[in-house]
């Protein structure tokens, strides 16, 4: 099996166009064209998780946090990054990096750590802007059917838990081809009105080449008439943080003993108490400061995260109980998911999980 084999089931699961901008995710080193020997998933790249894939005799390592984030000019061993990718680069071994595009998926980081407390009724807590996109095309009706279909085919019509969804209207069209053109209705240099259908269907971004090869492969015209535009509309399934319920509430003490025991958490830091009790709970795996006040406008009564600063304590406003409970704590069930995920996809081969424990932050 090619390591590119492997690539493009990960893709599946959490397609690198869902990553934010700044982020640095998918092969991140070595040649995808080359035969893999075996696949061990950790949550960082670092040296001993390197050591441990050479000695388990694989050569992809498939991990959350990218090793390799800003630029390098030089790689001389001098820092653990530098360090680690010395010896991959040495031992042809590869380096996968997932991160936000996992955060971003709807059964990604959070819904995993929404699982992991038993949450239900979760939704995306920050949606996804700027990744919705309409086409609008033009056909005649004996083409309708087939151009609808080619298009659903390749993800177009998706929205929310909905599938093959189009609007489709009537109308007249008009054109006249010149010396050059092969007119399927009519001839060069006529005139022509003709009945048309007009086919609209919304579609994620990152699908547009494939969108538009769909199109102009199953439309009769020698010309193809489409119009693509931006929309502003969020996508509800695609985004940062998750937001759900417990069945049962909680007191606050309660809660954050259930969290810590489920989490499995050295120790938490949180807001005052404001002797109200727990039901609905928005989480946000890794650092997460930046959604505070999402979650008190969409009415979480805590909010869980990591790596929050004294004075961001100050931003939960009496309205919420905000608590930190560890970056690597927040995410510590991800990599478990991933093998998960490619053992189901790839069969009889060799998906590992790291027993490196890389969390860099320990307790007394």
């Amino acid at each position: 099996m090619k390591i590119k084999e492997i690539l493009d089931a990960l893709e599946q699961m959490a397609p690198l166009a869902y990553a934010e901008d700044f982020d640095n995710v998918g092969l991140l080193l070595g040649d995808q064209n080359a035969e893999a020997t075996g696949i061990l998933v950790c949550h960082d790249a670092l040296e001993g998780v390197i050591d441990e894939a050479i000695n388990k005799n694989c050569n992809l390592v498939v991990c959350f946090h990218p090793i390799l984030f800003g630029g390098l000019k030089k790689i001389t061993g001098k820092n653990y990054v530098e360090r680690s990718l010395l010896k991959a680069i040495k031992n042809d071994i590869a380096i996968y990096a997932v991160h936000t595009a996992l955060d971003n998926h709807q059964y990604g980081v959070n819904k995993i750590f929404c699982d992991a407390l038993g949450l239900t009724n979760t939704k995306v807590l920050i949606p996804k802007q700027n990744f919705i996109r309409k086409l609008i095309t033009f056909t005649v009706p004996e083409n309708a059917a087939e151009v609808r279909r080619a298009l659903f085919e390749v993800g177009a019509g998706t929205i929310g838990n909905y599938e093959n969804c189009s609007f489709v209207s009537n109308g007249t069209g008009t054109y006249r081809g010149n010396s050059k053109s092969n007119p399927v209705i009519g001839e060069r240099n006529e005139l022509i009105e003709a009945s048309e259908i007009k086919i609209e269907v919304t579609f994620e971004k990152h699908l547009e080449s494939k969108i538009l090869k769909a199109l102009f492969t199953s439309h009769i015209y020698e010309e193809v008439a489409y119009e693509i535009y931006d929309l502003k509309n969020e996508h509800q399934n695609i985004g940062l943080g998750m937001i759900g319920e417990f069945e049962n509430e909680m007191q606050e003490a309660d809660f954050l003993t259930f969290v810590k025991e489920k989490m499995e958490a050295n120790g938490i830091r949180h807001s005052q108490f404001l002797q109200k009790s727990i039901k609905k709970v928005a989480v946000l795996g890794g650092s997460g400061s930046y959604a505070i006040k999402n979650a008190i406008n969409a009415g979480a009564d805590a909010f869980l995260t990591a790596d929050l600063k004294y004075h961001q304590f100050y931003e939960a406003e009496n309205r919420l109980l905000l608590a930190d409970i560890g970056h690597f704590e927040s995410e510590r069930y991800t990599k478990n998911y991933i093998v998960d995920f490619l053992r189901k996809k790839i069969l009889n081969f060799a998906i590992i999980l790291s027993e490196e424990n890389t969390n860099p932050v320990k307790y007394l």
